[in-house]
Formats: C-alpha cells, sequence, structure tokens
C-alpha cells in the first residue's frame, strides 16, 4: 500500500492545473516539436509526482520528485524559448514560468520533508 496520497498532495493539484494551462496555451501552436515537448514536460511534473507516491518507500518517491523536478526545468525553458520564438505572447506565458518555479521550490521542499531522518540530523546543515 503506498505511503503518500498524491491527491491531497497541493504540488500535485497545482502542477495538474499547470498542465491543464499550458495544453491550452500550446494548442493553437504549428511547432510540432515545440508543443509535443510542451506537453510532455508539463503532464510529467504531475505524472511523476502521483507515480512516487504510488510506491512503497519514501527514497523513491525522492527519486520521482527529482524527475519531476526536472521536467519542471524543462517546461521552464520551453516557455522562454516560445517566448522568445515568438511562438505565443510573453503576457500569457510569464504567469506561467512564476507557476513553474514555485512548483520546483514546492517539489524540492517535498523532497527535503522525505529524506531519512539520520541523513538530515548528519548533513542537513549542509543543504
Amino acid at each position: 500500500m503506498p505511503l503518500h496520497n498524491f491527491e491531497e498532495l497541493e504540488v500535485w493539484k497545482r502542477s495538474s492545473q499547470l498542465a491543464v494551462s499550458i495544453i491550452h496555451l500550446v494548442e493553437p501552436i504549428r511547432l510540432f516539436g515545440l508543443k509535443d515537448q510542451m506537453i510532455r514536460s508539463c503532464i510529467s511534473i504531475p505524472s511523476n509526482i502521483a507515480e512516487g507516491a504510488d510506491r512503497d518507500r519514501d527514497r523513491e518517491f525522492r527519486r520521482f520528485l527529482s524527475f519531476s523536478k526536472g521536467s519542471a526545468g524543462e517546461l521552464r525553458n520551453q516557455l522562454y524559448i516560445g517566448i522568445r520564438a515568438d511562438v505565443f505572447d510573453e503576457a500569457q506565458a510569464r504567469p506561467l514560468i512564476a507557476e513553474v518555479k514555485e512548483l520546483s521550490s514546492m517539489i524540492e521542499g517535498l523532497r527535503k520533508h522525505l529524506r531519512p531522518k539520520l541523513f538530515n540530523a548528519i548533513f542537513g546543515w549542509f543543504f
């Protein structure tokens, strides 16, 4: 039985909503490669949170949170590229970039919370 219920995690709720917002943003885009990558990245964020939460150990959950955070960085990069390439309006993308940054911080906070207590006692002041 999983240790965590992902549906109750605020980070999962917000990242799922972000995915919906990104899908709506890229819907009219004709550049298939960028559109496809952005959809994959935005869906990967909540998907990895959900998959990790359904694992049996916090260690595995932390690993999937790391994947999720990486996808958030990838999505942020793609949003910047879309702005610079005039694929979509900067006014639409900036709030999404801010939300991705906030989600990255939330994911990292959850990862730190899930670290073993011994690790935190020994190395917590380092990180």
